[in-house]
């Protein structure tokens, strides 16, 4: 990682009309904090988080609703915000999944390519978010 970058703490953000995923990572590039919320709770969350870890960025993909998403936290941060390509970064995220999790039982069976993950992975595209922007940087 580049010693110009000035951050502390940076939030990630996979923003979605449903749900959201939300990361937290510090300068080491270690993760603070991961989960997906309703869409509805994210500003109030980002507040919290932003609170609780002191963050210093907010990085968010670039897909459909950014720009609507960009409008709403602008209103309420006092950060700056950027927004990172986030072009196949759901399937990334799946594979990352198995990496985190790592299967057990009859599931290490399965090749990776066939592998679908019990759970939304928008928390893990919100991590890997904030890592397209520090290899950006």
């Amino acid at each position: 990682m580049s010693n110009s970058l000035n951050f502390q703490t940076i939030l990630g953000l996979d923003p979605g009309r449903d749900k959201c995923g939300v990361a937290v990572m510090n300068n080491e590039q270690k993760v603070l904090h991961h989960q997906i919320i309703n869409s509805q709770n994210a500003i109030s969350t980002i507040q919290k988080l932003a609170e609780e870890f002191a963050i210093d960025l907010i990085v968010m993909g670039d897909g459909t609703t950014s720009k609507i998403w960009q409008q709403q936290i602008d209103s309420i941060a006092t950060m700056p915000v950027v927004t990172v390509n986030e072009a196949n970064s759901t399937l990334e995220a799946r594979d990352r999944y198995w990496i985190i999790y790592p299967p057990k039982g009859l599931q290490r069976m399965i090749p990776l390519g066939l592998r679908v993950p019990p759970r939304p992975v928008d928390d893990i595209v919100a991590i890997l978010l904030i890592e397209r922007y520090l290899d950006l940087n």
